[in-house]
């Protein structure tokens, strides 16, 4: 029975195409899914044969691992370089633009508040 072993919905591509080399060189039956036309089912590798799933399922937490480590160093080494942007930083370059989202989200939450507010008192 086909078992879902990796969601692929919001992964990067480059993450997503590792996990495929992987499936592949590790000689597991997989195949792939996609969201569909209208990006509404679930895109995801799955794996054919049930005596692959502990197999594929190690894989993919050691691949995991390895690259949960890798990415918090190069953010960190980022951080350390001044190359991440910060909210501020954000702020200066696009002063309009930010006040507005900002006083968007504010209206949004009135708005969604506002009724209960009014029960209340």
């Amino acid at each position: 029975m086909p078992t879902l072993v990796f969601r692929l919905r919001n992964v990067p591509e480059d993450e997503a195409d590792d996990v495929r080399n992987l499936m592949s060189e590790n000689d597991v039956d997989w195949y792939e899914t996609s969201a569909g036309n209208w990006g509404i089912a679930m895109p995801g590798i799955w794996i054919r044969n049930d005596d692959d799933l502990h197999k594929s399922r190690q894989l993919i937490d050691r691949y995991q691992a390895t690259r949960q480590t890798t990415m918090r160093k190069s953010y960190q080494q980022d951080l350390e370089a001044g190359t991440v942007v910060s909210f501020a930083q954000r702020l200066k370059q696009h002063p309009l633009k930010i006040t507005g989202l900002v006083f968007f989200c504010l209206f949004i939450l009135f708005v969604s508040i506002n009724p209960f507010m009014q029960l209340i008192g």
